[in-house]
């Protein structure tokens, strides 16, 4: 994980210089994982032969509310080669990341998403954050904004499909609201709720889906520091496509977890049942974890395919986050509760 704190006021170096010299400039910060001062697809969701499309995520409506800017997270300035992660593999283009994308609330196709994405309206913009919290918050995407420090993170992106990305993102850690609300000793999940606006969203008229799209973490999880909720990439804000104007991004898990286009988090005592769960329970369970150990029904998920790459890569147990994310696991039978 690669991580560059922000202060939201700068110009985003993509937008003063040409991107190919943006990528070879650019400092990273990185982060303690397990840091007590923050703690926590292109959303992607499973094809089959069958009609079940893929997982995404949608927005929720609130006012802002003002407050000062939480702090950021320590974190140490580092030297890299800012084209890659930190196991060294190539960030791919924002070419490829803007137009390779699984998004059912428009269409099945990812090449043709980005087209039929490209218009959505995602301002004004507000999330609900409420349930089983202190503290009720009605955010709107400036307020997110300018509270909480941006920052950028480079993660890999494993689809259930079999298919990976590596995405700079932007964004700011999920915990940072959890904490702002201050969740009740009987939270013990968070759940997670995508717009629904069947209207402009035609993929939401299908039949073959429980919408709005859902999904769901463990608290525990939820507060993880790698949990980001982003609101860019490539220095730029998010793209319709790829979840705009706020998702959630979960890199150890399979990218239909990261909901797109939240509009409500909501704290709750049960674990939710996730739109995937609900629409194929014997192939998709709630923890998703990208485990190379346990297949999918219909396909092996021991390699996986590189977009801009040939050939097949082994796939990394927790996406190559074993050591951040492990422990959270400790005791639970990972291949029954996939």
């Amino acid at each position: 994980m690669l991580i560059k704190t922000k202060s939201g006021t700068e110009i985003p170096s993509s937008e003063i210089t040409p991107e190919h010299i943006y990528h070879s400039r650019r400092k990273f910060m990185v982060g303690a994982a397990g840091a007590a001062a923050s703690t926590l697809l292109a959303a992607c969701a499973p094809s089959s032969s069958s009609p079940i499309p893929e997982a995404t995520e949608q927005p929720a409506a609130t006012a802002a509310q003002a407050a000062t800017s939480a702090p950021a997270a320590t974190a140490k300035v580092v030297q890299i080669s800012a084209n890659e992660d930190e196991l060294g593999d190539a960030v791919n283009s924002f070419e490829d990341i803007t137009n390779y994308n699984n998004y059912y609330e428009f269409t099945t196709d990812k090449t043709g998403v980005a087209s039929l994405a490209k218009n959505y309206p995602t301002s004004p913009w507000q999330v609900v954050v409420d349930g089983l919290v202190k503290n009720k918050r009605i955010y709107d995407m400036d307020d997110l904004r300018s509270r909480f420090d941006q920052e950028e993170r480079i993660y890999r992106l494993r689809c259930v499909e079999a298919w990976s990305m590596v995405i700079p993102w932007m964004g700011f850690p999920l915990s940072k609201i959890l904490n702002e609300v201050e969740p009740l000793p009987e939270a013990k999940y968070v759940r997670f709720e995508t717009v629904y606006d069947p209207e402009q969203m035609p993929g939401q008229k299908s039949r073959w889906f429980n919408w709005p799209y859902v999904e769901g973490l463990r608290l525990d999880e939820a507060m993880h520091d790698l949990t980001l909720m982003s609101t860019g990439l490539y220095g730029r804000d998010l793209l319709p496509q790829n979840g705009a104007p706020l998702r959630l991004v979960v890199p150890w898990k399979y990218g239909f977890k990261s909901i797109k286009s939240i509009v409500k988090i909501e704290l709750v005592d049960k674990m939710p049942t996730s739109l995937w769960m609900t629409s194929a329970p014997n192939e998709y369970g709630f923890y998703a974890n990208v485990n190379p150990n346990v297949d999918h029904p219909r396909w092996s998920q021991g390699t996986e395919r590189r977009i801009g790459e040939l050939g097949r890569r082994k796939t990394l147990m927790f996406n190559g986050y074993e050591e951040q994310v492990a422990s959270l696991y400790s005791g639970l039978d990972l291949k029954s509760n996939y």
